[in-house]
């Protein structure tokens, strides 16, 4: 299965517990990860599912995939705004996500809009909140 997550305020946020960071990544900016990313995504491939990051953040795919890859993860695919108008620019969809042209079964975001976005355009989603402790076991249990 192929699952997406959205970055700001879904797995990056002053709103909650971070993960911890080390020298290096203080020293070079890297931005921190909500604590339980890396384990969730750890068990994610364990359990032989592709992880995409679906962003509309204008972030560069190699700031993001050097961001996952200074915790020890390895993102499969990184979707930013620049590749996400391109794929929608000659249809009639106006969706700040629409993970179903990126064949991803599963988008995980914290917006309720998106969250509406997916019931118009017939994609699924799991909305997590950032008061959710157990925002990990919430998303195992749903796929």
């Amino acid at each position: 299965m192929i699952l997406s997550f959205d970055l700001d305020d879904t797995l990056i946020s002053n709103k909650f517990e971070l993960e911890k960071t080390n020298f290096l990544q203080r020293i070079l900016g890297i931005e921190c990860l909500r604590k339980g990313t890396i384990d969730l995504f750890k068990e994610l491939k364990k359990q032989k599912h592709q992880i995409y990051i679906y962003t509309t953040s204008h972030r560069s795919e190699s700031r993001i995939k050097w961001m996952f890859y200074s915790y020890g993860i390895a993102v499969d695919y990184v979707i930013d705004q620049q590749k996400h108008q391109q794929k929608l620019r000659n249809t009639n969809i106006y969706s700040s996500k629409f993970p179903t042209v990126f064949n991803i079964d599963i988008h995980v975001d914290d917006s309720m809009g998106v969250e509406a976005e997916g019931k118009k355009y017939g994609f699924k989603t799991i909305i997590i909140s950032e008061t959710d402790k157990n925002w990990t076991q919430t998303i195992l249990k749903k796929i």
